[in-house]
This record gives C-alpha cells, sequence and structure tokens, in this order.
C-alpha cells in the first residue's frame, strides 16, 4: 500500500511540474495570456468585494479560469500548427482560428454571466 501511495505522489508531482512548466512557456511568450490573466485578476477582486451569493462567484472565477485554459489550448493549437504545417495552408489557418474562436467564445460567455449576475 505504501509503494502504491508513493508512486501516486510522485505521478502527482510530476503532473504539477509539467503542468507548471506549460504555464512558464506559455506565460513567456503569449501576450494574451499574461492579459487574460490580469482581467481574471481584476474579475475575481471584484467577485470578492461585490455582495454576490457564493454560487455567482463560483461562476464568475470558473469561468474565468476557463478563459485561461482555452488561451492555453489556443497557445498548443498554434504550437502543433505551426511544427506541423510550416507553409501557409488553409487549413492551418482555419484550425489557428477555431483555435482563438474558442477563447472568444469562452470570454463571451465570461462577459455574460457578469452581465446577468450585475443586471439580475
Amino acid at each position: 500500500m505504501r509503494a502504491i501511495v508513493t508512486a501516486e505522489l510522485r505521478r502527482f508531482a510530476n503532473t504539477c511540474i509539467w503542468s507548471w512548466q506549460g504555464w512558464s512557456a506559455a506565460w513567456a511568450s503569449e501576450k494574451s495570456l499574461r492579459q487574460w490573466t490580469v482581467v481574471n485578476l481584476a474579475s475575481a477582486t471584484l467577485a470578492f468585494a461585490l455582495d454576490l451569493s457564493a454560487g455567482e462567484r463560483a461562476m464568475i472565477l470558473a469561468l474565468g479560469l476557463l478563459i485561461l485554459a482555452a488561451e492555453l489550448f489556443n497557445t498548443a493549437i498554434e504550437e502543433i500548427v505551426d511544427l506541423a504545417s510550416p507553409e501557409r495552408d488553409p487549413r492551418a489557418g482555419k484550425a489557428k482560428d477555431c483555435g482563438s474562436a474558442a477563447v472568444a467564445a469562452t470570454a463571451i460567455a465570461g462577459g455574460v454571466a457578469w452581465l446577468v449576475v450585475l443586471l439580475g
């Protein structure tokens, strides 16, 4: 049992390290990730400053994190497309545009949530 727990803890530690490496790499190269992070910090500050219910606050915070996740997925898509297709190809452009649209749709969802919360 101890060996199983040790192996799982090691696996979890590796997962954390790899996730941090991904975040750090994206942070270093993606201005949009840094911008969305600032927006998220402002949104979270506002979510805690206003008199919101726990559910409203949770929704705002979760949607903010989903925007960051979408931006990370978009970065991954762009990187793999550039690796697989260094020359211009309409399919490569479409893949990148769809990744960008996913970020936009997630951001719109966050904005809609804020509007519904604020307007009641």
